[in-house]
């Protein structure tokens, strides 16, 4: 497959009052043509910063890139000035965030909001900007979109707003669009609308898709491939059948544990023991082995590269457990549990990707 995006080894730290907070620490991912892939975590584990360092929007001077290249079409995006990235947001990569009233201006009428970017960046008169919002409208399944196009952001509902979001970031056609938690803020049954509307978009324009969340449950329904996240670094990567049904790193597992489904018959809920550690001072080894019952010795002196899975060309994991002289460890029954809950709501549709 093309790949449009590749991220090589970046760094981004934060200076503090405190000292330097390393809060992304030598990711390295690729995004194909067309394809969704799902970045998924706890909160602080580096999700959105690392998705505001691709799109250049970290708070310089005191959050920056340190180190990496983030290649988009080849060319390091890490490497642009202020000036070179604003002809590329909006026009070529687009960010959608998760609340759609801090992100819309609530003085200018949603239309002209979206009119803003075809002027700027697809040299359009009124006119032919203002056709193509309502089009735009249209897209994102907003009903009266020829009245609508002239109402301001309170008089939409959360989820109306959202799609008006989702508007402008698809206004210039973008090849890459970054959703940072989209449905956060949105009920279940809008979050469900949503997601469904973005997988309508992709087949539509084939536009490549960053998905950050913390949802399991929607990645199973949106993503093509998951990255799980921890304390700054990219501990598994893989497919979504690779690492809902084959999960080989223990934070995976604690993941899909701490997963609740209909089909549960726990009365309890998993949780992962401990907190992520800080990154002002990160570990020396695997940061997740405070917490990591499955710990190894070694996972408290040194970090484990990213092995390959046996068998898979697709899935990776950095966890000793794949080295060839660790102990055979079996996944938790608990885990199990939940991937045999996953795999039947998948078989009756609840998980099924569009």
């Amino acid at each position: 497959m093309e790949k449009i995006l590749e991220v090589k080894n970046l760094r981004v730290s934060f200076d503090t009052y405190s000292g330097e907070v390393q809060a992304v620490r030598g990711v390295e991912f690729d995004l194909n043509k067309g394809e969704t892939l799902a970045i998924v975590g706890e909160s602080g584990s580096g999700k959105s910063v690392t998705t505001k360092a691709l799109m250049r929007l970290l708070p310089e001077p005191h959050g920056y890139i340190k180190d990496g290249q983030i290649l988009f079409e080849g060319d390091d995006l890490a490497k642009k000035t202020p000036k070179q990235m604003q002809k590329i947001r909006g026009k070529d990569m687009s960010m959608i965030f998760q609340d759609p009233m801090t992100s819309l201006n609530p003085t200018m009428k949603v239309g002209a909001q979206i009119m803003e970017g075809l002027i700027k960046h697809q040299k359009m008169g009124k006119t032919q900007a203002k056709k193509r919002a309502i089009e735009l409208l249209e897209l994102v399944q907003i009903p009266n979109p020829h009245e609508r196009i002239n109402q301001y952001p309170h008089q939409f509902s959360g989820g109306m707003r959202q799609r008006v979001v989702i508007a402008i970031a698809l206004a210039c056609n973008p090849k890459v669009l970054i959703a940072d938690e989209p449905t956060t803020a949105l009920d279940v049954t809008i979050q469900a609308e949503i997601l469904d509307l973005m997988k309508d978009i992709q087949k539509k324009t084939d536009t490549s898709i960053i998905f950050i969340t913390h949802d399991l449950g929607v990645v199973a329904n949106i993503a093509d491939r998951v990255a799980v996240m921890y304390a700054g670094k990219i501990v598994e990567v893989g497919t979504v059948d690779d690492v809902f049904y084959n999960p080989k790193h223990p934070y995976t597992w604690g993941l899909l544990g701490s997963m609740p489904t209909l089909d549960s018959e726990e009365e309890e809920l998993f949780a992962i023991p401990g907190t992520p550690p800080d990154l002002l001072h990160p570990p020396k080894g695997d940061a997740f082995a405070p917490r990591n019952k499955f710990a190894l010795e070694i996972d408290f002196h040194e970090q484990p590269p990213m092995y390959p899975v046996p068998g898979s060309e697709t899935h990776f994991a950095a966890t000793w457990l794949l080295h060839e002289y660790a102990p055979e460890v079996e996944i938790p029954a608990s885990v199990k549990r939940r991937m045999k809950d996953i795999s039947k709501s998948s078989d009756s549709g609840e998980g099924e990707k569009q």
